[in-house]
């Protein structure tokens, strides 16, 4: 399970008594969760309108920097292309995995100074992770323009022959060049009519050079036949081709047009494995930073929220389950019972739709008598 959820209560003759308390409840009888304390250092509390205020703006914020995280992340499944097992092991917090980030969590001083606001900090979260988000935008269209151009000329270097590149097909040989009158044009013949196109095609219209026709290449299905004809001879040749299932493709032979095709291929090529490096790295760094930001979000919220609940002076524990897949019905109910004190209203657990800001989607947010927030690590949507 990548699936935790923060809560916080308020401590009771200590912290550490709220602690004991969730643990026998939770996993000492039965073994509904995973446990740990998440620390949040003393923050500035601030007045309690500012912190009316940012509620909301934490809640858009989180909204915000889970998308980006989750953007960065499937990005780098895309970039990494065959490589997607190894996505996960690219994936890390602070150079750890994120279940042992988030279940070790401890605030970054020198990130998220908490000498400042909680209306700063947020800022800085905020303006961190737009930086990364433009950045990503930027990134990823160069390489996506440049894998793009890659993936069109490879196509053009496979299909059928009736579509693809016959740059690397042909030679010079293959052809009649710089003739006033006379021009070699290229046939695909399905296989099942060579015998057709042999008998046929010196009669498909006059002026057809006799015995001037040489298969070339072969795929799956046709072949790919010259034959040399006099020019004005072309348009008629070509409509009775096309009457016996014999399809002309219009080529001309151009070394010149052919080189520069394939030096834009390998320089195409060479510029992707020269991105590739870079952009993985910076992928890596910055999705550290952006999940990080977000749990610190996670962190503020909780504590906002907290000092909304339960009152000043600032005294609750803050504490992250992780659930035990099967049991989560009945850890939802364990929890209910454990802190319905808290909130009569919220007993029978209600959608506070209050919760929805016009514009945002965050489903009907669950409302329950202690402070909740979800943190799912599973941040790739493998089609």
């Amino acid at each position: 399970m990548t699936e935790f959820w923060l809560i916080s209560a308020p401590g009771e003759k200590t912290c550490q008594q709220t602690w004991d308390k969730l643990m026998t409840a939770t996993t000492r009888a039965n073994n509904l969760s995973t446990n740990n304390k998440f620390n949040i250092p003393d923050l500035k509390v601030g007045t309690l309108d500012v912190l009316v205020g940012l509620s909301d703006e934490l809640a858009k914020l989180d909204a915000f920097v889970e998308s980006v995280v989750k953007k960065v992340a499937q990005y780098m499944a895309d970039v990494l292309e065959d490589s997607r097992d190894k996505v996960q092991e690219n994936l890390l917090a602070n150079g750890v995995d994120l279940v042992t980030y988030v279940t070790r969590f401890q605030w970054d001083m020198a990130k998220y100074p908490i000498k400042q606001s909680l209306k700063n900090i947020s800022e800085i979260v905020s303006k961190q992770v737009s930086q990364i988000d433009n950045d990503l935008k930027a990134r990823a269209s160069a390489y996506n323009n440049l894998k793009g151009n890659l993936q069109n000329l490879e196509r053009k270097n496979a299909g059928s022959l009736l579509t693809r590149s016959l740059a690397d097909i042909v030679k010079k040989e293959d052809f009649v060049l710089d003739s006033e009158y006379l021009i070699t044009m290229l046939v695909v013949v399905p296989k099942t009519n060579y015998v057709d196109w042999q008998r046929t095609y010196e009669t498909l219209s006059e002026m057809v050079v006799p015995r001037s026709t040489n298969l070339l290449f072969e795929d799956q299905e046709s072949g790919l036949f010259s034959v040399t004809l006099f020019r004005k001879a072309i348009d008629d040749f070509r409509l009775k081709a096309r009457e016996n299932k014999f399809m002309l493709r219009d080529f001309q032979y151009n070394e010149e047009e052919m080189k520069a095709d394939k030096e834009e291929m390998t320089r195409l090529s060479t510029d992707k494995k020269k991105q590739f490096g870079p952009l993985v790295r910076w992928l890596k760094v910055n999705f550290s930073e952006a999940f990080i930001a977000w749990i610190h979000i996670k962190a503020l919220r909780v504590f906002v929220e907290s000092v909304l609940r339960y009152g000043l002076p600032v005294n609750f524990q803050a504490m992250l389950l992780q659930p035990n897949k099967k049991n989560m019905k009945k850890l939802r109910e364990v929890l209910n019972d454990l802190y319905k004190h808290l909130d009569s209203s919220a007993a029978a657990i209600i959608d506070q739709s209050a919760m929805d800001i016009p514009g945002l989607n965050l489903s009907q947010q669950e409302y329950y008598p202690y402070v909740y927030y979800k943190i799912d690590c599973n941040l790739l949507d493998f089609k």
